[in-house]
């Protein structure tokens, strides 16, 4: 049975690593479920988080054919336990001058932020997990979702990494 594994990869900030990357899941045959790629505090290292869905061997296969990439620095999977986990969410929700109330209530109870007000919507920003962000949007999907942009996970581990207790 596959489950949802996330990997913290460090590579080289350089062109193409990404396509790179990507490239190596596509030729295997597994989709990516999230990716979020950035800069990290070393400006030549980024982070990418990548949450991919295969079972326990396949996961193995695929460390061991990122390891082998030259621009990759290190793999850690991440355990939602010990890693701080998060998604970014803009949504657009229409909104009547009867319902606007309940719509920005709704917003206090998510402790989400209005970031845009129209005459017939308005625009949340939400950050959390991936459990928050959903009920956040079905309990908004029946005001009308006019638009909605997600993030890719990020994530990483909680307290100091190993490398950095003993340096």
């Amino acid at each position: 049975m596959s489950q949802k594994h996330t990997l913290s990869v460090l590579v080289e900030n350089s062109p193409g690593v990404l396509a790179r990357i990507a490239s190596l899941f596509s030729r295997r045959g597994y989709n990516i479920d999230s990716l979020a790629v950035g800069p990290t505090e070393n400006p030549d290292i980024s982070r990418m988080t990548i949450v991919i869905e295969v079972e326990g061997h396949a996961l193995e296969q695929v460390i061991a054919q990122l390891d082998k990439l030259i621009n990759v620095i290190s793999i850690t999977q991440l355990d939602p336990v010990t890693s701080v986990q998060r998604e970014l969410l803009l949504v657009k929700v229409a909104t009547t001058p009867e319902n606007r109330s309940q719509v920005l209530e709704t917003v206090q109870l998510f402790r989400a932020k209005v970031v845009d007000v129209a005459q017939d919507a308005v625009t949340i920003e939400a950050t959390g997990n991936a459990e928050k962000i959903q009920a956040l949007l079905r309990v908004l999907e029946p005001y009308g979702i006019k638009e909605l942009v997600q993030s890719g996970l990020v994530a990483m581990e909680r307290g100091l990494r190993i490398t950095e207790k003993f340096n």
